[in-house]
């Protein structure tokens, strides 16, 4: 009798574990699925990556861009050892806030080591720079101020939405309408925009490790023959520099070619251009 017991004790376990185990994933799955819809509910991160030859047919290669948000910071130097290591161009979407002010002067080593710098924002505080369309364009007159002590700010003409083009925490303070009216004013004002289509998930409450940050771009990455990768250079992602080199040899052995947001829409522009026909 006792055995029995103590069997059906151990059965019981058993199945509790395995509703539990059940119940985290499916979690987790809904926490991923509401992570990508609040931040970016595309496929791809804009109209470059709508290119498509006379024929109809995708003329563009396999390409990587890895772009870095929310640097510089402590881990800045590290990802730029990398980087230069494996001859890995990238582009840094970067940031003014209290938080990475002593880190601004990497700015000047980044563009000096010939990787692309971008705007993202000054404060990325989201009820600030989305109060209204005057205070986000504020915001990123402030980042570029405080970026020109270090940088050719006039050649820098793209820049990414905090939280992505298609967020919806803009709405709580801007209204449902600001981001479209956003993206019409960049255009306006002459600058490019884009957000990415494949996430590390790397600055997430999950705190994923190295090992975790691949398997999210993997993931995220397969069937996409151009990947625009959002990863983070702040001081809490020292797991996204460990992941770093494993993330530069998957997509090499995938056959992609590394390049900055500017150098693939060069590719994208020179092969929309029309082709000219012979003279008869």
């Amino acid at each position: 009798m006792r055995r029995n017991a103590n069997r059906e004790e151990r059965g019981g376990r058993l199945l509790s574990a395995l509703a539990a185990a059940v119940l985290l994933t499916l979690l987790l799955g809904i926490i991923h699925r509401l992570y990508h819809c609040e931040y970016t509910d595309t496929d791809t991160p804009n109209d470059c990556f709508a290119v498509s030859a006379a024929t109809g047919e995708t003329a563009l290669p396999k390409m990587v861009c890895l772009t870095f948000d929310d640097g510089p910071s402590k881990n800045t130097v590290p990802i730029l050892e990398i980087l230069d290591r494996e001859q890995v161009p990238a582009t840094f979407f970067v940031c003014a806030q209290d938080a990475n002010e002593r880190y601004l002067p990497l700015v000047a080593d980044i563009a000096a080591a010939g990787h692309q710098i971008a705007l993202h924002s000054a404060t990325h505080q989201y009820s600030k720079i989305y109060a209204s369309t005057d205070a986000f364009w504020q915001d990123i007159k402030a980042l570029r101020q405080a970026l020109e002590p270090y940088v050719d700010i006039g050649g820098i003409d793209w820049l990414r939405f905090p939280g992505g083009s298609t967020n919806t925490v803009s709405h709580r303070y801007g209204g449902r309408g600001i981001m479209k009216t956003l993206k019409a004013q960049a255009e306006q004002k002459g600058y490019h925009w884009i957000d990415w289509n494949v996430c590390a998930e790397d600055a997430t409450a999950s705190h994923p490790d190295a090992a975790q940050i691949l398997r999210n771009i993997r993931r995220d990455a397969e069937g996409h023959d151009l990947c625009v990768v959002l990863l983070h250079d702040t001081k809490a992602t020292g797991q996204t520099v460990k992941a770093l080199p494993d993330i530069i040899q998957w997509f090499r052995e995938q056959g992609y070619t590394f390049c900055t947001v500017a150098q693939m829409q060069a590719v994208k522009d020179e092969v929309s251009q029309p082709k000219e026909q012979p003279a008869e």
